[in-house]
């Protein structure tokens, strides 16, 4: 081809004056498309590297925190019968103290006789069950050892952005310390623990999770734990859960002290109806749904009270909200003191344990009338 043009005059002229142009032009666009190519690569590969380095800087800090729990449980034989041979299962968990608390999820240690850990290192350990609060599925234990440990960083999940890197550490499937990584799915989920109470302000992830890795942390890009690992969605991909970090700190404290968390009760058992349109129209009520009244308990605080089977629970009136988990109840904004109830779910959030012994005046519909009854909760369970 080459031949061919060069024997054209005209076109032989214009190569020889137009090929240093040419050249240098070939040259400045092959050294752009390069530059530019090159640019592509490093951005990318700065890119992956960011995100290995905050993968693996995160697993670095809380590592040496993350446990494999293992315990044993008594057998039982038939319908009814009596304890025969062990169950032996497990999980994960984390220290919080240098002393040797560590938490974990209620389901992973409930009705143990025996729990031993394995730290990172290897170095295995025995411990003991301080508490359980089953209406959050959290744990505290305390190992045994002579040496200074090394706790966890706890951060804070009321400033989680969807999104962001979120990173499981734990023993799935019993293989020790594996790392999974996602984002942060979704906040302010709603999930019901074993004892039919709702966990609230729950962190919806991606990083995948297995048998195994409950209890343990998921920690952030700084390798801060935000939540605790505790569930999955059976047959989904990618839907897992955990309870926010910021629960914990509440609960554990709890769990430290007194061994259970303290909550109120008013003796009654109650169900979820809809109100009539007009009624919520009329009163102004926040939802249109309520909580009804079905029975009493005959030595609980409602029966000494003006409540009656049939009245319908619809606000909650307190002077104060202190003392419960962050973001557990919203409120009307213009009154910070009317809580709306419109499920069980709102009824038994409200009712922590600063309630109890304390005066609280019940909005109810009794007759289609906005009524007000006080009753004054007590300690639900150990006191």
């Amino acid at each position: 081809m080459s031949r061919i043009l060069s024997s054209d005059p005209i076109v032989r002229s214009m190569s020889n004056h137009s090929i240093p142009v040419e050249s240098n032009s070939v040259e400045r666009t092959a050294a752009m498309s390069d530059a530019k190519n090159s640019d592509v690569r490093t951005t990318d590969g700065e890119a992956m590297d960011a995100y290995s380095k905050a993968v693996s800087g995160a697993v670095k800090a809380v590592g040496p925190s993350v446990i494999n729990i293992e315990v044993r449980t008594p057998g039982w034989q038939g319908k009814g019968g009596s304890p025969r041979g062990e169950v032996r299962g497990g999980g994960s968990g984390f220290i919080i103290s240098s002393d040797g608390f560590a938490v974990t999820n209620s389901h992973v240690v409930a009705g143990a006789t025996d729990i031993r850990v394995t730290f990172a290192d290897g170095m295995r350990r025995s411990a003991r069950l301080i508490g359980q609060d089953p209406d959050t599925d959290l744990a505290v234990i305390r190992i045994d050892t002579v040496h200074s440990l090394t706790p966890a960083v706890l951060g804070a999940s009321d400033a989680l952005v969807v999104g962001q890197l979120a990173i499981a550490i734990g023993n799935p499937l019993g293989f020790a310390a594996t790392v999974t990584a996602g984002v942060v799915s979704a906040t302010a989920r709603s999930m019901r623990a074993s004892t039919g109470r709702m966990i609230d302000n729950v962190i919806q992830t991606d990083a995948a999770l297995n048998p195994g890795n409950s209890g343990g942390p998921l920690v952030d890009s700084l390798g801060r734990v935000i939540g605790v690992n505790t569930a999955v969605i059976m047959g989904s991909q990618g839907i897992c859960f955990a309870v926010p970090v910021n629960t914990v700190k509440w609960v554990a404290g709890h769990l430290i002290k007194d061994g259970h968390v303290k909550r109120s009760r008013l003796g009654i058992a109650g169900q979820n109806i809809p109100l009539p349109r007009k009624l919520v129209r009329f009163y102004e009520l926040a939802h249109p749904t309520g909580v009804m009244i079905v029975g009493l308990d005959p030595e609980g605080p409602a029966a000494g009270s003006d409540l009656r089977q049939g009245d319908i629970i619809v606000e909650i009136h307190a002077a104060t909200v202190a003392g419960l988990v962050a973001d557990d109840v919203t409120g009307d904004e213009s009154d910070p003191q009317v809580i709306p109830i419109a499920s069980l779910d709102d009824l038994q959030r409200t009712l922590t344990h600063d309630r109890a012994g304390v005066d609280l005046t019940l909005a109810i519909l009794r007759d289609e009338q906005k009524q007000s009854v006080i009753v004054r909760p007590v300690i639900s369970g150990p006191a």
